[in-house]
């Protein structure tokens, strides 16, 4: 079969080719062969057809990544007590509901039962498993130790998992609080504040300018809801379209990272996430620039694919892999140094995996302390928000009242 590959040579520049080979990992052994380390490596025809069959088994993220990890546990259970590979595929198809994921595992079993190795066969459900996966996989197969790879990758996967649970779940309810808020101030605007409107006219009160202010609001509110909406949603798509390209990618990256507070949040976490891939990567004895492109490939922030990036020009010159990580302004000063300690002793595998269960610690604690900050922050502007509704609706009615009983008391 045929293999498009993506790959760096010894002096860290990329290199892109096809290779012929009877799966992916005899392709990946010969590109080593040749001197190049494989970033990625997947059927020269995926472009094709059948990726287009793929795409429509697409999942969603959040069950794609649940799916994923209760694959590799399940499937590491089945072939630790000794199941054939092909066999334990076919127990996780029936104890899987009819749906995308289980034709995903009859499309895996299929290949395998056909010949092809599991990771060759992952190759055509890419959105499934992603690179460093497969490469695991690989590895794993090409060593003898793919019971090993499940385990690791059964872990990272689980661990993916509860981070992103823990995320989702912090920003459920500041999300349901802005909700409801705006729901309010809509009802406000079309229903409450034009009942005040009539109210005005009858009494024929002066009004002052926040209260003038806020009638304008409401009956542009009310006579052109359906404009408001189709500019918010077209400035949405505007948003969206220039951040899908190269330099509003790198213009959110840039800005996220000077959010107040925000921006320590991200720094964490893509720290996090550069450590531990690398980490499980180098203790599988993948080869350090091959393991360093696949993490470029998923560090998620341009300037940290720059560090990473840096560390495999650095590897390639035969310099230390750690002066990329010396950015304090990105890395923490500690993670530098347990690097650099880590290349020293030779145990930069286990030291990485160390930092990142650290600094996984660590951003639990520091999720939950945001949430606690962002809930009364919402909160305190929804009531600012009715509360000068509130003084500006009902301003000229104090005023009238002070009026009147002045008049009465002259």
């Amino acid at each position: 079969m045929k293999l498009a590959y993506t790959a760096y040579d010894g002096s860290g520049k990329t290199v892109t080719g096809v290779v012929d080979a009877a799966d992916t990992s005899t392709g990946m052994d010969m590109l080593r062969r040749k001197g190049l380390y494989v970033a990625e490596i997947v059927a020269a025809a995926a472009s094709g057809p059948r990726n287009a069959r793929t795409r429509k088994r697409r999942l969603s993220g959040n069950q794609r990544l649940k799916n994923v990890a209760w694959f590799s546990r399940q499937l590491h259970v089945l072939v630790c007590s000794g199941t054939q590979l092909a066999d334990a595929l076919h127990a996780l198809e029936r104890q899987t509901r009819p749906g995308p994921w289980r034709q995903i595992i009859v499309g895996l079993r299929t290949r395998v039962e056909e010949g092809a190795s599991l990771s060759a066969a992952m190759e055509s459900y890419s959105d499934c498993f992603d690179p460093i996966y497969r490469s695991l996989i690989s590895a794993g197969e090409s060593s003898g130790h793919l019971l090993e790879m499940l385990d690791r990758l059964a872990s990272l996967k689980q661990k993916q998992l509860r981070i992103r649970n823990s995320v989702v779940g912090a920003l459920i309810y500041p999300c349901m609080l802005t909700t409801v808020g705006t729901i309010i101030f809509s009802m406000l605007l079309v229903f409450v504040i034009p009942r005040f409107s009539g109210l005005f006219q009858t009494l024929n009160v002066p009004l002052p300018g926040s209260t003038r202010a806020m009638l304008t609001v409401s009956s542009i509110f009310r006579g052109y809801w359906w404009l408001i909406l189709l500019l918010i949603a077209g400035l949405i798509a505007a948003v969206v379209a220039y951040l899908r390209t190269p330099g509003g990618r790198a213009a959110r990256d840039t800005a996220i990272l000077r959010v107040p507070y925000i921006g320590r949040v991200v720094r964490s976490f893509s720290t996090a996430r550069i450590v531990s891939l690398l980490g499980v990567l180098m203790q599988a004895h993948i080869p350090v620039l091959e393991a360093l492109g696949l993490v470029r490939q998923s560090a998620g922030n341009l300037r940290y694919e720059g560090i990473v990036a840096k560390a495999a020009d650095f590897v390639s010159r035969g310099e230390p892999m750690s002066t990329a990580f010396a950015d304090a302004s990105l890395i923490s000063p500690s993670v530098h140094e347990a690097i650099r300690s880590g290349e020293e002793s030779g145990e930069l595998d286990r030291l990485l995996l160390n930092i990142a269960s650290f600094l996984d610690e660590e951003n639990e604690v520091v999720i939950r302390s945001l949430t606690s900050i962002i809930e009364p922050v919402i909160l305190i502007l929804m009531g600012l928000l009715v509360g000068v509704v509130s003084i500006c609706m009902f301003l000229p009615l104090f005023d009238l009242t002070a009026m009147t009983q002045g008049g009465g008391g002259g």
